[in-house]
């Protein structure tokens, strides 16, 4: 899954990275589930979709595709970026 750790590089930038977003009483963790964020935190205020090549070596093997879901938390609060690979949520960004 080098295309993972290349888009964890990407979004390690300038913003700053935690590992966990607070929704109500709920604490989101990377590792967990669309449907599980979904639950806990209710519909994003944006998702974006896309389709990235996975690659072995200098080789394309196949794709994968990445999800973006921001959640917007009030005007005070800067808005969460959550990253999905597939299912499974792999990062959580703030900008």
């Amino acid at each position: 899954m080098l295309c993972v750790a290349t888009v964890l590089l990407l979004t390690s930038g300038p913003a700053a990275a935690r590992d966990t977003l607070r929704c109500g009483s709920k604490i989101v963790n990377t590792g967990i589930t669309m449907d599980e964020v979904r639950k806990f935190c209710g519909e994003p205020t944006s998702i974006r979709v896309e389709e990235v090549p996975v690659r072995s070596g200098n080789r394309v093997t196949g794709t994968t595709e990445m999800h973006y879901w921001t959640y917007r938390r009030g005007n005070s609060q800067k808005p969460a970026t959550l990253l999905f690979d597939k299912d499974t949520l792999i990062s959580i960004t703030y900008k």
